[in-house]
């Protein structure tokens, strides 16, 4: 790819992404305007806003390279993605906007009158904004690096210096314009290209081999393999090899290597004829490609069908736990608008995941590669020059990787939005006066956090922390927010119970497993992908705790469920039911500090 067409299109990413955070920040004048809007969003605006921060690199980029790699076989992991919005939209869209709340946090200490469950919601909606956003940093590093050269840190200095300056300089009514602008401008991305790509793949008589059949190497291909590696053969396979394969060294030697298994050490250059099947491959530091379906029992490593529901279940239930995605529904006119906006994320989500695993179809053709040498998330990215070469390639894969950029951009946006809100409410410490200063101070701490993290831990995978991030969420907001909206007899102590427990376990069993503590095997892959096992222990210890201590279920109870299930137009007393509490009302929900210019009995 040309690097200055693609420096150009990251460059003309950046800037528009400053003029249209400018546009936000002349109209935002209020904290109501910088945590939520105002709560003036129309479900079209707001929907298109949620798409472009909930649709990061991994979608743009990761969903085609996994087609790439498996096939249709992948086809699972954006349904997973967008399903996570059908039960926000049946259990809690509307009644979350309805709570009046500005953070998770507001609804944790509105609903259950305890300043314990929202210290505790605190912890977590920093710790899974931090997971979430340290991915979006590496790879927009790793992106940067692989489009111009430039060094793996450059990249994600980039993305956190423009998120900062749009978040600090006008909050979410700033952002809102930004992420709604960005998720057209990743949708045309990918949409453009792909137009032009599949009018190529149509008059180049490529093979039209089932879209489930193995790729195929069309022509001579050098193939550098960056890690060790263990390429499995159902056949007998002749190639050249540089390097050393299963212990011994070549030189430029043509071997036959048999069916089975073979060991390729990281540097090794194998040269494959044409018409040669790509083989399969699997890491060997890590656990590498295998089929989703695999059989639950046996003795294989991977599990790949527990590890596929463990996924599946943290992506359909992690979605409404998500900071950033549950403070957009608080910027929603009234619970009407709260469900028509996430019925038109259904859509935009759904759309945009059509046109990634046309990429993937066709890199299986013309990328196969990319298969072997550990880079099929970039499959996106080299088929335009593949395809088509010369200036057209080059123009296409420069609009490609300023989708990317836009992809890294708008998710690291709500992330260090929701992150920032709770920080300035809960944690730093400021005074009235210092109004959007202290705000200001916390986008900072916001970012710098997960920054410093992303260029210590360079080896983090990205998807690994992506997962965890959803498996938490899952494992704790889930259960608070569905037991909290639907069931009056969750208590304080049964929320805190739940939220350590839950989120907790799922924490503490990823990390184990990222840190090696854990040898492979069952216990490993129960570990690894913690979702199946997380999330039922959450709502099980909620409402076993909360049973044992029913004498604590709040006073106001009776008055916070009317108001978050009765339309607005239906009057509730803010008191009724809890007289004396000192507790927020319903739909005004108490923090620690009045944040300056929030208008009381706001709506």
């Amino acid at each position: 790819m040309n690097q200055t067409y693609a420096l150009t299109a990251v460059t003309v990413v950046v800037l528009a992404t400053v003029l249209v955070g400018a546009l936000g920040l002349r109209i935002s004048r209020t904290t109501s305007d910088f945590y939520v809007a105002s709560r003036t969003v129309g479900p079209r605006l707001n929907a298109a806003a949620i798409s472009g921060e909930y649709l990061s690199a991994a979608s743009f980029l990761g969903v085609a390279g996994l087609v790439l790699l498996q096939g249709p076989e992948m086809l699972w992991y954006p349904v997973g993605y967008t399903a996570g919005y059908l039960v926000l939209l049946v259990l809690v869209a509307a009644p979350l906007r309805r709570s009046g709340a500005y953070t998770l946090p507001d609804f944790a200490e509105a609903r259950l009158e305890s300043q314990a469950v929202r210290r505790i919601a605190v912890l977590f909606v920093i710790g899974v904004g931090w997971l979430y956003l340290l991915p979006q940093l590496q790879g927009a590093g790793l992106t940067l690096a692989i489009l111009t050269g430039a060094p793996h840190w450059a990249g994600g200095l980039v993305v956190a210096v423009v998120v900062t300056a749009a978040v600090a300089a006008g909050g979410m009514r700033s952002i809102t314009f930004v992420q709604a602008f960005q998720y057209w401008l990743k949708l045309t991305a990918l949409l453009v290209p792909a137009f032009f790509l599949v009018a190529a793949w149509a008059g180049d008589g490529a093979p039209r081999a089932s879209f489930d059949a193995g790729a195929v190497f069309r022509e001579h291909t050098d193939v550098r393999i960056a890690e060790d590696v263990r390429v499995s053969l159902d056949a007998p396979l002749t190639l050249g090899v540089t390097g050393e394969v299963d212990g011994r060294r070549y030189d430029r030697q043509p071997v036959t290597l048999g069916t089975g298994q073979h060991n390729v050490r990281a540097g090794a250059h194998l040269v494959f004829l044409p018409d040669t099947p790509v083989p399969d491959t699997r890491s060997e530091v890590g656990m590498g490609v295998s089929s989703w379906s695999e059989p639950l029992s046996g003795d294989r490593a991977e599990l790949r069908l527990y590890a596929t529901y463990g996924l599946i279940l943290a992506t359909f239930l992690g979605t409404m736990g998500l900071p950033h995605v549950a403070v957009r529904f608080y910027t929603s006119p009234n619970g009407r608008a709260a469900r028509r906006t996430t019925l038109t994320v259904l859509g935009l989500v759904g759309a945009f995941y059509l046109l990634p695993p046309v990429y993937g179809a066709l890199s299986r053709i013309y990328a196969p590669e990319l298969a072997l040498t550990g880079d099929a998330d970039a499959a996106v990215l080299v088929l335009p020059e593949r395809m088509l070469g010369g200036p057209a390639g080059d123009l296409l894969g420069a609009l490609l990787a300023g989708g990317a950029f836009a992809a890294f951009l708008s998710t690291a946006s709500g992330l260090t939005m929701a992150v920032a809100g709770v920080l300035h409410q809960d944690v730093l410490p400021a005074s009235p006066a210092a109004g959007m200063r202290s705000f200001r101070f916390a986008v900072v701490v916001a970012m710098l956090v997960p920054l410093g993290g992303s260029l210590a831990a360079t080896d983090v995978p990205v998807a690994d922390a992506v997962g965890l991030a959803f498996a938490v969420s899952a494992s704790s907001f889930c259960p608070l927010l569905v037991l909290g909206i639907w069931w009056r007899g969750l208590t304080p102590p049964g929320a805190v119970a739940g939220l350590v427990t839950g989120g907790g376990a799922a924490l503490t069993a990823v990390l184990a497993t990222r840190a090696g503590l854990v040898r492979p095997g069952w216990v490993h892959a129960l570990l690894a992908w913690p979702a199946v096992w997380s999330v039922p222990l959450g709502f099980v210890t909620m409402i076993v705790v909360s049973l044992a201590t029913r004498r604590r279920i709040p006073p106001g109870t009776a008055a916070v469920l009317a108001r978050l299930h009765l339309p607005e137009d239906v009057a509730v007393q803010p008191g009724a039911g809890r007289a004396g509490s000192g507790r927020a009302a319903p739909g005004r929900p108490g923090t620690r500090r009045t944040a300056p210019g929030r208008a009381g009995g706001e709506r």
